[in-house]
């Protein structure tokens, strides 16, 4: 069993081209099977890369691959529904 804190703590790495995509801020779960359907990454910041964030990434739980002890494998051909942060 896996906690969500110690999901947090887990690069997210594509395993198509190795680029780190960052560190999970939040998860989307489907209310009526307690299941999760997606990772929520920041996507890069605006100033620097850590002031202000524009977009945030949805990684679908069908594109993860492997969730290891100290990294998240994920296949995707580039960032995935980017959107607007909360």
């Amino acid at each position: 069993m896996v906690r969500a804190s110690d999901l947090r703590m887990r690069d997210v790495v594509n395993v198509l081209d190795g680029t780190r995509l960052g560190l999970i801020s939040d998860f989307e779960m489907d209310l009526e099977t307690g299941k999760v359907t997606a990772f929520i990454v920041p996507g890069p910041g605006r100033f620097l890369g850590f002031i202000g964030r524009e977009v945030e990434y949805v990684i679908p739980w069908e594109r993860i691959k492997k969730i290891g002890t100290d990294v998240i494998l994920v296949d995707i051909p580039g960032y995935t529904d980017p959107r607007p942060s909360r």
